[in-house]
């Protein structure tokens, strides 16, 4: 009985900070009273820009106003005014471990406050998502989330909510955004509605280099990345970048994988010249790129 009170103790407590989040049609997905008149939310359940209602932990609904979002760490900020409940106590999620006890707190439908008791399954460092965002780290849950459940806290067992749950960064299995990445996509968002990512516009396919090349340029690596796409206008094309080049090198450090790609432009900003190494037509071809701004993925469809 005390494990099952503390648990229902929990729940009651984070529930207060723990809306939902009316962006959608049907269901409503959930939102967490992050700070003082700052809802965070998943933002691939948003599905429009404006009138986005949420209804608080006392039954009111109330308007907000979408401060901005983040399709790259699937968060979305929204604003409200004259609301005066506690944002949640945020903890550590890089405290958690495989096997620990977590409890995540959802409102997504009539029936209130809704939970659900699990294990997490995997813990590591931090994570690049497939749509390019930086996560501090990697918490994976053990099994997906039921419907509604993208954007609800996940309290440890102290009731402290270590982050934000989403279904949309990995396939079959729910994922912990922490708290850490929260506040800094928060703090961008609130400051200018958007998180600004290095840009070079190209499609790229990791090969493995020609014996002759690795001789000839006397590379210390056998892969590198073909490019098989360019956008129209981007930076690389404007750089003279062309469809069948190989890239080896970015500012002077290795190009193996789209990881070193994502590492070099998680340093660069907007703006700043980089230096391409490129194989074309078996000799090495050297140019300089502009960063550009990863355009803005709507995801409000």
């Amino acid at each position: 009985m005390d494990l099952s009170d503390n648990l229902a103790d929990i729940v009651g407590k984070v529930g207060r900070s723990v809306v939902a989040v009316h962006g959608r049609h049907r269901m409503p997905s959930s939102g967490v009273i992050w700070r003082e008149g700052v809802v965070v939310t998943a933002a691939h359940t948003l599905r429009r820009e404006e009138g986005v209602d949420i209804t608080l932990s006392d039954g009111r609904t109330v308007a907000t106003v979408l401060a901005g979002l983040d399709t790259g760490t699937d968060l979305a900020v929204l604003k409200l005014d004259g609301v005066d409940l506690d944002a949640v106590e945020s903890g550590d999620a890089g405290s958690l471990k495989p096997g620990h006890l977590a409890l995540a707190v959802a409102r997504a439908d009539l029936l209130g406050i809704s939970a659900d008791f699990g294990v997490i399954g995997s813990v590591g460092g931090p994570w690049r998502t497939w749509r390019g965002g930086q996560l501090d780290a990697f918490v994976r849950l053990d099994g997906g989330l039921r419907p509604g459940f993208s954007g609800a806290a996940l309290a440890d067992m102290r009731g402290q909510v270590v982050g934000i749950c989403t279904s949309a960064l990995m396939r079959g299995a729910g994922v912990v955004i922490p708290g850490t990445t929260v506040e800094r996509i928060t703090d961008e968002l609130l400051a200018k509605g958007r998180v600004s990512r290095g840009y070079l516009g190209v499609g790229t396919q990791q090969v493995t280099l020609l014996d002759a090349w690795i001789h000839k340029m006397n590379l210390p690596f056998n892969s590198g990345l073909l490019i098989n796409s360019l956008a129209p206008g981007g930076p690389a094309e404007q750089a003279g970048v062309l469809i069948g080049d190989v890239l080896i090198e970015l500012d002077g450090k290795p190009c193996r994988d789209t990881d070193d790609v994502h590492a070099a432009l998680g340093s660069a900003s907007t703006g700043q010249q980089l230096q391409l190494a490129l194989i074309r037509g078996g000799e090495r071809h050297a140019c300089s790129v502009t960063v550009g701004e990863r355009p803005q993925r709507n995801s409000c469809r």
